[in-house]
């Protein structure tokens, strides 16, 4: 099942978000082959980041939240607002990815 995790930094954040990155970064590496979709949500300016959407394929509930609770960002204290919620991807995506390398 995949998991939707919808989460918002606490307000000032970015310099924390900043230096956490990097570990954040190797965190969903670890789980690469199981990510349907994640990135930063952002001010309007599309810069600024403001939280992080993540969709993770995951066994259970249970096995996502052990996996949130040991994220980077979320030891860090970097966010004040969490949802998680068992998604199903009945639409292919065509538009928001990176150009292929």
């Amino acid at each position: 099942m995949i998991y939707v995790f919808r989460l918002l930094d606490k307000p000032g954040a970015a310099e924390l978000r900043q230096r956490v990155r990097p570990e954040h970064k190797a965190y969903l590496a670890a789980v690469a082959e199981r990510i349907a979709f994640a990135g930063p949500l952002t001010h309007d300016d599309g810069v600024a980041m403001i939280g992080s959407l993540l969709a993770i394929d995951f066994p259970s509930r249970e096995a996502a939240t052990a996996w949130l609770a040991d994220e980077p960002f979320t030891r860090a204290g970097l966010y004040a607002g969490v949802e998680v919620h068992a998604f199903v991807n009945l639409w292919p995506q065509k538009s928001g990815f990176p150009p292929a390398p």
